[in-house]
């Protein structure tokens, strides 16, 4: 059973999604107690590798409320990403084409453990977001007008 934190849904119109991957994510404890209470930000973040493993940067997890002044966490500190190397070697060999980025799309707990699903996307230009706009507005416009029928 999945619930759902938070969700990158900028990623959706500035890329197209490829690929999906869900990672494991190396935390603290006062991180996943922020994390299990929503207090997560995915916009602007992505994922890099670097030495043979992934890592989620500029990911912001505030600090837990109930903690002491002066401890816990750094809130944009980087994060280690847990994937079996069979899926580490496919996005790399996804990373080496040109425009290729590794994007997180959710954050998740999945049995009380939080997972960060990623993709291998590429940016989309300014007119292919226009058209993607211009169909979903068409769409709408259809299904309203079936209501009405």
């Amino acid at each position: 059973m999945k619930k759902l934190v938070n969700k990158n849904r900028r990623a959706f119109y500035d890329y197209e999604i490829g690929d999906k991957y869900e990672a494991g994510i190396s935390l603290l404890g006062s991180e996943i107690k922020s994390i299990r209470e929503g207090r997560v930000t995915l916009k602007g973040s992505f994922v890099s590798v670097q030495g043979g493993e992934a890592f989620w940067k500029s990911g912001n997890i505030q600090p837990w409320e109930h903690m002491k002044k002066g401890t816990g966490h750094d809130e944009q500190r980087d994060r280690k990403l847990l994937l079996h190397k069979k899926e580490l070697k496919k996005i790399t060999k996804a990373l080496d084409e040109r425009g290729a980025t590794i994007v997180p799309l959710a954050l998740v707990l999945v049995r009380g453990r939080a997972k960060l699903e990623i993709a291998i996307a590429k940016g989309k230009k300014q007119y292919d977001k226009r058209h993607d706009l211009k169909a979903k507005d068409i769409t709408r416009r259809e299904l309203a007008s079936a209501v009405r029928l």
